[in-house]
């Protein structure tokens, strides 16, 4: 650890991530669901609650790298602590890598439904519509981008 380490500021900061990734991950779920039930204005809403979020979690990740930043592991660095410091940044560093991974386990699911309903999507374009080659148009007859990130059903079957 650096000279001058401050326990208190570390078990702020990770405290402090672990706080963000527990609300990024309560939005996740609201914007999944706005998205599953087509609640668009509900949707930016949380997308810029979690841009915001993203923000301040970066902010704590960048003290945390300073307050961290050593050639030792962190479990290597920590030995030189009193026993009881020892266990609690443990325990938080620990939970913070759990945090993490449990938000980066929901953006992939995430993900995985998107590419699947944006895949199924375009596979009922092409079957409703097969004389149109796999070009989408907007209703004055423009071509638009086949990326479907932005198509809309007005109808629901």
């Amino acid at each position: 650890m650096k000279e001058g380490w401050n326990y208190t500021r570390c078990v702020a900061v990770l405290s402090g991530e672990i706080e963000i990734l527990k609300q990024i991950s309560a939005i996740q779920d609201r914007v999944r669901l706005a998205v599953m039930n087509r609640e668009w204005a509900d949707f930016d809403t949380h997308d810029k609650e979690l841009n915001r979020l993203g923000g301040e979690f970066k902010r704590f990740e960048d003290e945390r790298t300073a307050l961290f930043s050593t050639e030792t592991p962190f479990y290597t660095a920590i030995l030189e602590l009193p026993i009881e410091e020892r266990v609690e940044l443990s325990r938080l560093y620990r939970e913070l890598k759990t945090e993490t991974m449990k938000t980066r386990v929901r953006n992939e699911t995430f993900l995985i439904y998107l590419n699947e309903a944006k895949t199924m999507a375009a596979a009922y374009l092409e079957a409703v519509c097969p004389a149109r080659g796999g070009k989408l148009y907007t209703r004055k007859g423009h071509k638009v981008s086949q990326d479907l990130k932005s198509i809309v059903f007005n109808k629901r079957y």
